[in-house]
């Protein structure tokens, strides 16, 4: 926040005795009831005390600087740099360095916000923005003025220590500790200022602090501004834009976020006693700021950051309360600021000149530095619509905001009177209405994308699965049950539900963090999608896909049957191929083999070449399953057996051949026209095994007294135990397989290695 809004009354300032030098002033912020404890269900710790001292700047004799030399001070986590003039500005660089406690490390110079803009009606003091500087026990301050620009009376540093813990016994809302250490590094720091500066007040501030310290008066909340407090420039809200009572609001269409109450953050609320007021006509944009201060602190440190803020604003600015209407920290949780009530339109202290019509929205720590996380976008985007949503007020829209005071801005540059009317989107950054770079460039960047997260619907959905047993084209099968999945580009924290829709009607219902569902489908064809709901309530739905639910088992309507083929043969690996044809009603996935090896076969796949080991009796196993995962069951069982030549029945001349390339070490051969070997055997698949060269000759085939063929052995490579022919049968049965030698010219030999029959 850099620019805050007018405010009728005075609040609880920190005044002590014009002219007092050498000072400290300690202001304890404590007492009073906590509101409601934190809407997201977190335990409330109740009020929790803090306390602020302050020191004045020593002003060089020339007017255009000012310094607080090192110094010792009482543990301090926040602090500012202000002056006696609420309505004054400060023209240079304000810059300070720390020391961290309980050590001898001190920071680098960090530069303080002095963009901050008029104060609230009835202010105190004006100042630059807080700056967190974490547990500190050390301060030094120096001011770099504009030669043709007076620094402002009273400048000096207030620190607050905003406290950690519960509260029990409360110390009174003020009081004043009189400090008697000499103002060197290793005194506590001290305080010339009075709330209501007078000249005495200016001198004594450029002064070094006396060793002789007085104590000064506290300030009741009933005290009321003096003769000699300066005039304040303010927009004053007037009686129709801002009223005492919280008009009626309705529901918003869009989901309330879980939002931290000031009690959860500890808020001490005798510190801002007065009542809030509210927006007589409710909201009508939402401005974006940030606190301009440290980007290192850890989230569990949010709540005390707000309760320095708070003080800051409160006792050292002197304004009614908190200036934003939320709070938001780097982790994304949200927390209550202004009283008032979060569901309704509080009339804030954020953006000078347009307050009466705006709700405010200040993320914790210095976006000029770094990129907003996308938790950051996500909360503010939240709030930003459920605020919007209650007063029919579209994130992504535009609207007409009447000037409350005369300005200019440092985005999208212009200048306007007091009553002008200007456009603005409703959801805009500080700087579009006040000379300032709040909320910083790197959030202000990002102020598209909060308008399109605040206003729906979810982008980038997406099916990004369905699956149940099987998927075939563009079809997916199942049993029953099938599990979708989806994805989508808008945080999860912007989505109040998805559904998996059957039919067009929902099924299953998950919350936004979740990416997939499971469901049951009656039996039938069916279209499955995802509906996913924005907070807004705009709802996206996916393309449907197909989904086939059907418990019908495939069929094999050719069972599994074993035939030998060719190729070589060994007495552990004879070649045999596996038949087979399954169907399904629905859609075939696939076949299995589990036994004796396992191997998956595709839909149209309906043979597959293998061996078995002779001798011994085999049960080949399958299975088949469809795309909904519905199976069948076969099997068929088989045993090779090789018959040596030894056992054939011979006609004609063979010659005994021996090598331990032929089957059982030796085969026969034979040139003769006509010889003949005969072999009877009781199967239904023959193969028969021959020794092949390039001279070797041509045997006729006959099968049960009947020639069915004529094979030439002839082979450009040496072979052995080669299954040249085969024949089988649709079952077992009792046959003759002879072969004749042909004689054929120039090559008439042949050698055969036995016949093998599958039994």
């Amino acid at each position: 926040m850099r620019s805050l809004r007018s405010r009728r009354g005075w609040g609880i300032g920190a005044v002590v005795a014009a002219g007092v030098s050498g000072v400290l002033i300690v202001q304890g912020v404590s007492g009073g009831g906590a509101d409601s404890a934190a809407d997201d269900g977190k335990p409330s710790s109740g009020p929790i005390a803090s306390e602020e001292y302050a020191a004045a700047l020593k002003v060089a004799a020339d007017g255009d600087s000012a310094t607080l030399a090192k110094r010792d001070t009482k543990p301090f986590s926040m602090l500012g740099v202000t002056w006696s003039d609420p309505s004054a500005t400060i023209a240079g660089k304000v810059e300070v360095r720390t020391r961290d406690a309980g050590t001898d490390t001190w920071s680098s110079w960090r530069e303080l916000d002095t963009d901050s803009g008029p104060g609230e009606e009835g202010a105190t003091r004006a100042g630059t923005e807080p700056a967190w500087v974490g547990a500190s026990d050390g301060v030094e301050v120096r001011v770099d003025g504009k030669a043709s620009a007076e620094l402002p009376a009273g400048l000096r540093v207030d620190m607050i220590d905003p406290g950690t813990g519960s509260v029990s016994d409360l110390e009174p809302a003020a009081y004043v500790a009189a400090e008697s250490a000499t103002p060197d590094a290793t005194t506590t720091p001290e305080v010339t200022e009075s709330a209501s500066p007078t000249a005495t007040d200016s001198a004594s501030a450029s002064a070094s602090p006396s060793d002789s310290a007085s104590a000064s008066t506290s300030a009741s909340p009933s005290t009321s501004p003096t003769a000699s407090a300066p005039a304040t420039t303010s927009a004053a809200p007037t009686p129709s834009t801002s009223v005492s009572t919280a008009p009626t609001t309705t529901p918003s269409t869009a989901a309330k976020p879980p939002i931290t109450s000031r009690a959860g953050w500890g808020a001490d609320e005798s510190l801002s006693p007065e009542a809030p007021d509210y927006l007589a006509n409710g909201i009508k944009a939402v401005v974006v700021h940030h606190s301009a201060g440290t980007n290192d602190y850890t989230c569990a440190e949010s709540a005390a950051i707000i309760r320095g803020i708070y003080t800051y604003h409160v006792k050292t600015n002197g304004w009614k309360d908190i200036g934003y209407n939320f709070l938001v920290d780097k982790c994304g949780t949200i927390f209550e600021g202004r009283k008032g009530g979060v569901d309704k339109a509080v009339l804030g202290a954020h953006a000078y000149g347009f307050n009466t019509q705006t709700t405010g929205v200040s993320v914790l720590g210095n976006y000029s530095e770094v990129a907003p996380p996308t938790a950051v976008l996500t909360s503010v985007a939240r709030v930003a619509a459920w605020k919007l949503g209650m007063y029919g007020v579209s994130p992504t829209a535009t609207t007409t905001l009447t000037a409350g005071a005369a300005g200019n801005s440092t985005y999208n540059p212009r200048t306007w009177s007091t009553g002008a009317q200007l456009n603005f989107p409703t959801i805009f950054g500080h700087g579009d209405s006040y000379a300032t770079e709040c909320p910083g460039t790197n959030l202000y960047a990002k102020l598209p994308t909060i308008r399109t997260y605040a206003a729906g619907p979810v982008t980038g959905l997406a099916l990004k699965s369905v699956t149940g047993a099987g998927t075939s084209g563009s079809r997916t099968y199942t049993k029953s049950a099938i599990t979708v999945g989806w994805s989508a580009t808008t945080p999860a924290a912007l989505i109040s539900k998805y559904e998996v829709l059957v039919d067009g009607k929902a099924a299953a219902t998950k919350a936004g963090s979740v990416t997939s569902a499971s469901v049951n489908l009656a039996l039938g064809t069916h279209t499955v999608s995802v509906r996913v709901t924005h907070i807004s309530g705009k709802t996206t739905t996916t393309a449907a896909a197909t989904v086939v639910a059907e418990t019908t088992a495939p069929t094999f309507t050719t069972a599994p049957n074993l035939a030998l083929r060719t190729g070589t043969v060994s007495t552990t690996a004879v070649p045999v191929t596996l038949k087979w044809k399954a169907t399904d009603t629905a859609a075939l996935k696939e076949v299995r083999l589990t036994a004796p090896v396992a191997k998956t076969y595709g839909p149209t796949v309906t043979s597959a070449a293998l061996t078995s080991k002779s001798g011994s009796a085999t049960t080949w196993s399958m299975t088949a399953y469809d795309q909904a995962g519905n199976t069948k069951a076969a099997s068929v069982a088989g045993t090779p057996v090789i018959l040596q030549e030894t056992s054939a029945t011979r006609t004609g001349t063979w010659t005994t051949k021996s090598s331990t390339s032929y089957l059982g070490g030796k085969s026969y051969s034979s040139s003769a026209k006509n010889a003949s070997l005969t072999w009877t055997f009781t199967g239904r698949s023959a193969a028969l095994a021959v020794s092949r060269a390039s001279t070797s000759g041509q045997v006729n085939v006959f099968v049960d007294g009947v020639k069915v063929a004529t094979v030439d052995l002839k082979s450009s490579t040496t072979k052995y135990r080669d299954a040249i022919w085969t024949k089988s049968w649709s079952a077992s049965a009792k046959h003759t397989v002879k072969i004749v030698v042909v004689g054929t010219t120039g090559r008439p030999a042949v050698t055969t290695d036995g016949l093998v029959y599958l039994k």
